[in-house]
């Protein structure tokens, strides 16, 4: 019999990431707090640009900008937020999505399955994924649990399960 597989992957779905920040921006346009002060939230190539007139501001549009992408499903470990920097009048933060798994991320993962995961599991490096093989679906499954209660600061899925 062959061997069970499964990819541990770190993807955010681009439509999912539009809709929330469209309701982000729609929530910040109507809020009142949030009138005259110059709050956005928009697109800037591959990340997200958030601008208002005060650090304070600020943060609360990004706390608008999570709130919905956790609505939507779509975990905070996905979004890599900077600090607030000023620009002219206005304070800026840029957020970045993170897509794939680093370098360091995956050795860790593919040590915590070497170590701790049923000595019929194997794992390895494939890019920006990780491919993880067993003859046992069992003991992949054993794996899963293992990963998602790992603590690494990458939102992980779990795909291509045969």
């Amino acid at each position: 019999m062959a061997d069970s597989t499964f990819d541990v992957v770190s993807k955010v779905d681009k439509m999912e990431a539009d809709n929330a920040l469209n309701q982000a921006r729609k929530e910040i346009e109507q809020r009142y707090d949030f009138k005259g002060v110059g709050a956005s939230a928009e697109w800037s190539g591959e990340m997200i640009l958030i601008k208002a007139v005060s650090e304070e501001r600020i943060a609360a549009v990004l706390d608008v900008v999570q709130s919905k992408f956790i609505k939507r499903g779509i975990s905070l470990k996905s979004l890599d937020a900077g600090d607030p920097y000023p620009s002219g009048k206005e304070f800026r933060i840029e957020v970045k999505l993170k897509d794939g798994i680093d370098q360091a991320t995956a050795k860790k993962l593919n040590k915590l399955i070497r170590d701790e995961a049923p000595k019929s599991v194997k794992s390895q490096i494939q890019g920006d994924e990780l491919r993880v093989s067993s003859k046992s679906r069992d003991d992949l499954q054993e794996t899963m649990q293992l990963l998602k209660g790992a603590d690494v600061e990458t939102a992980l899925q779990f795909v291509n399960f045969r």
